[in-house]
């Protein structure tokens, strides 16, 4: 695994597969989709598992992700991928729609391996764009929502729900949605400490600007190019 520079922003959007809704009730994941970005670029490193949950799983869960008991029945349990899994997060934000949901199935796995692996909030922070939606749009909207406002939805295909198909998706829409944040951020602190986006104010002792007037032959100029504009019946904004 490449190390990453401590001064770059790492965002990992993720998304799982389980084979219910409720831990609770034994439900457990069966897979997990990671992509990563770093200062909002797609690095194209992903992480992209298959988990045999050793459980059940119903036809109508089946019909949703498209995943079957026999398919998945050769594949890794939990534990198995957990140190890898939670190597890839560290350190990162996660960034998760309805994160409550898969940050619970999470740690739900994290505490049954035992072996006193972390829970994520140890390892992560954690972003919830279905919060993000709530802000932004005055009530939560779901994943694809957010894909036809954005105008991202044909960019996957999402015949089924996969893990890795909807982080996919989720790093177009959390692109979209955060672009606002790319603008400069016009504070009113006059200290000019800190962020390099702030305004900073200049001291009155500062020496004088010079002041550079238009030559002769540049008023000249001028006015030929006012005399055209004039003759194709335009008017300079400053004389209307």
């Amino acid at each position: 695994m490449s190390e990453v520079n401590n001064k770059e922003h790492r965002l990992i959007i993720l998304d799982t597969e389980t084979t219910g809704i409720s831990t609770r009730e034994g439900h457990r994941i069966v897979e997990i989709g990671c992509v990563e970005m770093i200062n909002r670029q797609l690095t194209g490193r992903n992480y992209h598992v298959y988990i045999n949950p050793l459980k059940f799983m119903e036809q109508e869960v089946i019909d949703v992700h498209g995943l079957t008991n026999e398919f998945l029945q050769d594949k890794p349990v939990f534990s198995q991928v957990a140190n890898d899994f939670i190597e890839f997060i560290r350190g990162a934000e996660l960034v998760i729609h309805n994160a409550k949901f898969d940050v619970g199935f999470m740690d739900h796995e994290f505490a049954m391996v035992g072996k006193n692996l972390p829970m994520t909030e140890d390892i992560c922070t954690v972003t919830d764009t279905l919060k993000v939606s709530k802000d932004e749009f005055g009530s939560p909207k779901t994943l694809d929502y957010l894909a036809r406002f954005y105008k991202v939805d044909k960019l996957v295909d999402r015949t089924y729900h996969g893990a890795l198909i909807d982080a996919q998706l989720l790093a177009f829409v959390y692109i979209e949605m955060t672009r606002r944040q790319e603008v400069f951020n016009l504070s009113a602190d006059d200290s000019g400490g800190g962020d390099s986006n702030s305004i900073r104010r200049l001291t009155t002792e500062r020496a004088p600007l010079r002041v550079l007037a238009a030559t002769a032959d540049e008023m000249t100029a001028h006015q030929e190019r006012l005399a055209i504009v004039a003759e194709k019946g335009g008017t300079p904004l400053w004389r209307s």
